[in-house]
């Protein structure tokens, strides 16, 4: 008989996906920096509609794996596929053949990314932070990805901002409005980078609510971060690394409330 993890019941109600397409694939990635082996062979799976937690020391490779995703750092061996196009690269035979910049810009469109500090364009108006890409890089008529930006803003709560400028705002609006910026190109899948890092600590929970309200909503998602809590809340899988490697992974109740590793019990023994 299964039982249910006491977090089970605590986390969001979601919207139907498709359990079975593997949204996010990665398979034996391996990154260096000269002869610092990074990442060590990572293979991870992501399904439509799953929130993935990544949790892990400082150094661990949480971070590097997230820029691997989206190609912003090429891997050393190992592929990753979003959505079953190969990330990066084409095949040819049995050989990979690195993509233009071009190409990989259009495959990005895809993979959405909330970084720690926000990096929203300073001499813009929140509006035109979001609708820049759609039409610079969709070709979305300006009127479409206006009406789209609008819509976005009333979900992250922040329509009355529209024509502020991101030095207007506080740390948590800026990231609602860094997600909601993300949101606007419609990706398969939304990477967050340690989102709530920079932010003062009472700022935190409204950037957390708007993860949860799109875990609610089916949205698929890789979130790197240290907020347990959060893990054990939203999180479908959650994956723990250390030293480049998956140690473990599983449900919240698996790996938080009765983690199989050393490893991962003295981490969790810290945090906690």
């Amino acid at each position: 008989m299964t039982t249910k993890s006491p977090s089970a019941d605590r986390r969001p109600h979601k919207a139907a996906a498709d359990p079975a397409r593997v949204v996010v694939d990665i398979c034996d990635v391996h990154k260096s920096y000269g002869l610092v082996e990074v990442l060590k062979g990572v293979d991870l799976q992501v399904r439509a509609g799953e929130v993935t937690v990544v949790l892990g020391p400082s150094g661990s490779g949480k971070s590097t794996l997230l820029r691997c995703i989206n190609h912003l750092e090429k891997v050393k061996r190992g592929t990753v596929t979003i959505d079953g196009e190969l990330i990066g690269y084409r095949r040819v035979g049995d050989k990979l053949h690195e993509l233009r910049e071009r190409e990989v810009l259009r495959q990005r469109t895809h993979i959405g990314f909330v970084f720690q500090n926000f990096n929203l364009f300073p001499h813009l108006t929140v509006e035109e932070n979001l609708v820049e890409a759609p039409v610079s890089a969709l070709d979305v008529p300006r009127a479409q990805a206006q009406e789209r930006a609008e819509r976005l803003l009333e979900r992250v709560g922040l329509r009355d901002k529209a024509t502020a400028y991101p030095g207007q705002l506080s740390g948590g609006q800026q990231q609602r409005i860094a997600i909601a910026r993300a949101l606007a190109l419609e990706p398969k899948v939304l990477l967050f980078d340690e989102p709530t890092s920079a932010l003062d600590p009472e700022l935190v929970g409204e950037v957390l609510d708007v993860i949860k309200d799109l875990a609610r909503a089916g949205t698929t998602m890789i979130v790197v971060t240290h907020e347990i809590g959060f893990a054990r809340e939203v999180a479908d899988n959650v994956v723990f690394m250390d030293e480049g490697r998956i140690v473990e992974q599983g449900t919240p109740g698996d790996v938080l409330d009765s983690p199989r590793h050393e490893r991962t019990r003295t981490f969790l023994s810290k945090v906690l």
